[in-house]
């Protein structure tokens, strides 16, 4: 198994981290957290000092700790941390919107990752406090209403409400992917068991109908005739074998994990003289018919013109109630090769019926998936044809 790639850098940083340094950067920076009024006494503020600001650290770190396994309490520690640094009691002082970078950043990481109903909450946390601290402070003004000015508590909110439509917009980016994912994954998962089941039924169709007209034959003839039962006997075990063979290559194909190649040849045009004894063994002769260069084709290209001359051969064999059929495949046009089968019987429904079923449909499947065209229907003057044009890729060798 491939290793899968390292993701990006910015991805391999937890989220606890990008809060704490959040919270570093802002309280790297008192006066921009002291809104300009900070007074200093030997290089401490003056709502406590270093030990002070050592303590709300402690606390903003606890609340990053906690921001994926509890919120709600995360952000809650996180504004007693700012709440406190800024000296956010004092009577004419909002707290400064830098003072709650870690409590933005938190807000964003649990709107993105974490349920709705976490987010919701830790959102309406955040509202709250700021609502009861601009009404907590001595003639603040909220300016998004009035209309004088934004004051700093304002802003705050307004970033908070950033930071968790950020947050949402990530999170719903982030769904939107996986279910393009999920929905990518069921589609190819619907294609593989299509192909599937497309490879069992050309594999098996074409034996059991042999199978079917050699067991009956022998079971008219195997007391007037012993020697030609044994013959149609040897020829049940022989398409037997072969089917066998082919389940074997489908299994191996689908076994490879690595990419490398199987341990045994996909079936293709040269095995169709060894179809075409099959067939003729079973009572209807197939005639071959080649033109053009018939060199080496891209696997997928050559299994599937083989499938579609197989299945349409044992349509033949099974409803046309035809003693011959024409098989003809043509290279001479440049990158394509078509192929044909024709018969003149008539059988059950003059042909109409061979539309029917699983087997055309998916010969249509395999020849949209190869971008060619396909036909399948009855003649004017009687018998049925089924045409194919599989286009080779450019610069593709087989």
């Amino acid at each position: 198994m491939l290793p899968s790639p390292a993701p990006p850098l910015l991805r391999r940083i937890p989220p606890e981290a990008w809060v704490g340094l959040a919270w570093c950067v802002a309280a790297a920076y008192p006066a921009v957290l002291l809104g300009g009024s900070a007074r200093y006494h030997g290089g401490a503020a003056a709502h406590g000092g270093l030990a002070f600001t050592l303590a709300d650290t402690a606390v903003a770190f606890t609340g990053a700790a906690l921001v994926r396994r509890l919120p709600v309490l995360s952000v809650a520690l996180l504004l007693v941390a700012a709440y406190t640094e800024t000296d956010g009691w004092a009577a004419n002082t909002q707290v400064p919107p830098a003072a709650l970078l870690a409590v933005y950043t938190a807000l964003g990481v649990i709107t993105a990752t974490r349920p709705r109903r976490s987010s919701r909450a830790a959102f309406a946390l955040v509202a709250a406090f700021l609502v009861l601290h601009i009404g907590l402070v001595n003639g603040a003004t909220v300016g998004i209403f009035t209309g004088t000015h934004l004051g700093s508590a304002d802003g705050a909110a307004l970033l908070a409400l950033l930071a968790w439509l950020v947050g949402r917009s990530l999170r719903q980016g982030r769904e939107h992917a996986r279910a393009l994912s999920a929905r990518a994954a069921a589609e190819a998962v619907t294609a593989e068991r299509l192909r599937i089941a497309r490879e069992m039924h050309d594999t098996v169709a074409h034996t059991i109908g042999i199978v079917a007209l050699q067991a009956g034959a022998a079971r008219r003839v195997i007391d007037s005739r012993p020697e030609r039962a044994r013959q149609a006997l040897g020829e049940i075990e022989a398409a037997g074998r072969e089917t066998l063979a082919g389940l074997r290559r489908m299994l191996v194909a689908l076994r490879q994990a690595d990419g490398g190649a199987p341990d045994v040849l996909p079936q293709g045009l040269a095995d169709l003289d060894r179809l075409a004894g099959a067939t003729t063994a079973a009572g209807v002769r197939v005639e071959v018919r080649r033109r053009g260069e018939q060199g080496p084709l891209p696997p997928e290209i050559d299994l599937s013109a083989y499938r579609i001359i197989q299945e349409s051969v044992t349509n033949v064999l099974r409803h046309a109630d035809v003693r011959d059929c024409v098989v003809s495949v043509d290279r001479r046009t440049a990158g394509e090769v078509s192929v044909e089968i024709t018969d003149r019987g008539r059988g059950r429904g003059g042909g109409a019926d061979r539309g029917a079923g699983f087997g055309l449909a998916g010969l249509r499947e395999r020849v949209a998936l190869l971008h060619g065209e396909f036909t399948a229907g009855p003649l004017p003057g009687g018998g049925f044809r089924v045409a194919a044009r599989l286009p080779i890729p450019v610069g593709v060798d087989g």
